[in-house]
């Protein structure tokens, strides 16, 4: 399951966000003009994801346990919704094998 996700060009075409997902966790990279931050979490880690919906893109909150939350902007609403249902199928307490 390695999926990758790339925020909209149109908006901001050099410094486009990224969500890269594979079988422990999921690696965002927020890019800024000089630099950028690259963050991984485990899918254990999360205890949620929201979507700021705008006229055309969404900006996805992800809340990690005990760290800051992560900001990524500017994904089309379609990835943002992939994008949300990816990460709570993969979080273990909404998984059907969890405890099992």
């Amino acid at each position: 399951m390695a999926e990758k996700f790339r925020s909209s060009s149109f908006k901001d075409p050099i410094n486009r966000d990224e969500v890269e997902f594979n079988e422990k966790g999921v690696t965002f990279r927020v890019r800024k003009l000089i630099g950028g931050t690259d963050n991984f979490v485990f899918y254990s880690d999360i205890s949620g994801v929201e979507i700021d919906n705008g006229i055309f893109f969404s900006t996805i909150r992800v809340i990690p346990r005990a760290r800051p939350e992560i900001v990524i902007q500017n994904f089309t609403k379609g990835d943002a919704r992939r994008v949300k249902e990816l990460i709570l199928q993969n979080v273990p307490g909404n998984r059907p094998d969890a405890f099992q």
